[in-house]
């Protein structure tokens, strides 16, 4: 059978558009690969908020932020955490390939491409209390203005052009089952066609088979994405002894089609897989009142004044505050012997605070409308989808004292009733700090931290306030589940997204990108992400194999 294409991309994502618009820049032919319809171009980078990890970047230095390559190296290796020999040698290399990437070119590379930011910088994953810990030291978020549609847009839109040019051409509904090896080498795949689907983005389509195929290149760049709707293998791989027993109840933060196949297929064909226990999943989940696809979740991005009770009523303790160390949050809750928590705040907190995760739940920053933008984060009430989940989702409860709100917290309750009372102790203790701006309490003191800096006291965190201060009311609980996302590991690869064997030497043709690369070497992250670092990580990742190939190609 002929070449169809110089490479075969395995996945119409974010990596892979990326991939593929770096080889078409070269003038290499590209065949893109994909399970689902043209609809779903851009994969999940679409439905996300648009956040990416950059370093001493102008915006930051419009805040007043103090960033530096060493600084952000230095948070990155304290929240990593590598410490495997073999499954940690080439994630160590691509950190600090990463981390310099997003402290020199990689803003010019997105800014050349039309990609712009909005000018407040956000303080996500703040950290688990020391410098050399777990956490960002600065805020580093920049929030895409336009978010992940014009994330996906920027790429998407030259690739397009090489279609038109016959650079490119798209198999969309094919299903790759298999890498076909010859002589050592991945030459092209092979899989199932797919009846034809209509299905609307992020839509769960049909999986009827309606006829084989082989397709065959000079080489495969896989570039799938993780296992984040599979909950089957995440439960088959949950670090038990990190992070406690695997939720019995988790919702989806992902669509239907992030299903992990491509992992096996990978591993079958002879590609390494490492680091398959560490995952990023998040514990502010929320049952979505309108969903898109099937269980889909949504996650708060919280700032950081709700008071945070788990599941039998105690208040998390330090340095488990919203926002700020997302797997010691999830341990902790998980200790308890149930999987949900909650949040208590008011409506002054949920005004300023909430945020929602997804580019659908943001339209004035994906719309781009600046107006309505400055009236949402200056406004003193919640944004519209934010008091929409609050009046129709069936994880909130608001009322005039905690007695009712305690009692609308145990009709939704998985586990143990609260006592009202308990709950009104813990608060009452809380609030008798405010009346000094200093305090014993350590989530009131990163309170007083995070108002330092510019965009937290702007637009991110209400000034403090006794919580049951009538002024500042009504009371509002929020039920917090396990929401999954990220997979964290992955195909092991060379600083060239080459894929390697489990003797660790280079597969010849196998080149893998992305999620389903743990983001780049099996696991860029190590054990514990900074935020804005995924779609960084599959910008350059795909970049990566996009250019080996494109420079190493006959």
């Amino acid at each position: 059978m002929t070449e169809e294409a110089d490479v075969i991309v395995v996945g119409a994502g974010l990596a892979g558009l990326v991939a593929t618009y770096e080889l078409t820049k070269a003038g290499r032919r590209v065949l893109v690969v994909e399970q689902e319809n043209r609809a779903n171009l851009g994969g999940q980078a679409f439905w996300s908020l648009g956040g990416l990890f950059l370093v001493d970047s102008p915006e930051q230095r419009r805040n007043g932020i103090k960033d530096s390559y060493d600084l952000a190296m230095q948070d990155w290796l304290g929240s990593a955490g590598f410490d495997r020999d073999d499954e940690d040698h080439w994630a160590r290399q691509w950190a600090a390939a990463y981390v310099r990437f997003a402290a020199t070119e990689k803003r010019q590379y997105l800014h050349d491409l039309g990609l712009r930011f909005t000018p407040v910088v956000g303080w996500a994953e703040r950290g688990g209390g020391l410098a050399d810990g777990h956490g960002n030291s600065v805020p580093r978020f920049h929030l895409t203005w336009g978010t992940g549609p014009e994330v996906v847009r920027v790429f998407v839109e030259p690739v397009l052009a090489a279609e038109r040019s016959d650079l490119v051409r798209f198999a969309f509904r094919h299903q790759v089952d298999e890498l076909v090896v010859e002589d050592g080498a991945v030459v092209g795949v092979r899989g199932s066609v797919l009846e034809p689907s209509d299905s609307e983005r992020g839509k769960a389509s049909s999986r009827t088979v309606v006829e084989g195929f082989e397709l065959r290149a000079k080489a495969v760049i896989v570039t799938s994405g993780g296992i984040g709707h599979n909950h089957d293998l995440i439960r088959a791989n949950w670090p038990t002894d990190r992070l406690g027993p695997c939720p019995e109840t988790m919702i989806s933060g992902v669509p239907a089609h992030v299903d992990g196949r491509m992992l096996a297929i990978s591993e079958e064909a002879g590609a390494t897989l490492v680091n398959r226990d560490r995952m990023w999943h998040y514990t502010e989940g929320l049952h979505n009142w309108d969903p898109i696809w099937p269980d889909h979740a949504i996650r708060i991005i919280p700032g950081p004044s709700s008071l945070w009770f788990d599941a039998t009523g105690k208040r998390l303790s330090a340095p488990n505050f919203p926002g700020f160390n997302t797997n010691e949050s999830m341990k902790a809750i998980l200790s308890t012997g149930y999987d949900y928590s909650w949040f208590v705040l008011n409506q002054t907190i949920i005004g300023k605070e909430f945020m929602l995760s997804g580019s659908e739940q943001n339209p004035e920053f994906t719309g781009k409308n600046i107006r309505a933008a400055l009236a949402s984060r200056l406004a003193k009430g919640a944004s519209g989808p934010v008091e929409a989940f609050k009046q129709h989702g069936v994880d909130f409860v608001v009322a005039g004292n905690v007695a009712e709100l305690v009692a609308g917290m145990n009709k939704l309750a998985r586990g143990p009733q609260l006592d009202a009372a308990e709950i009104e102790r813990q608060i009452v203790a809380r609030d008798r700090e405010v009346r000094n701006p200093y305090s014993k309490d350590l989530q009131l003191m990163a309170i007083a931290n995070a108002r330092r800096s510019l965009g937290d006291k702007i637009a991110r965190v209400a000034s403090p306030h006794r919580v049951l201060d009538p002024a500042h009311g009504p009371l509002i609980a929020v039920r917090l589940n396990v929401l999954t996302r990220k997979t964290l590991g992955g195909v092991q690869t060379t600083l060239d997204s080459q894929a390697l064997r489990s003797d660790g030497t280079p597969f010849p043709g196998l080149y893998a990108a992305g999620e389903v690369a743990g983001f780049g070497g099996g696991g860029v992250h190590g054990y514990n992400a900074l935020e804005g670092t995924f779609l960084g990580g599959c910008i350059f990742s795909g970049r990566a194999a996009g250019r080996a190939l494109a420079r190493t190609l006959a």
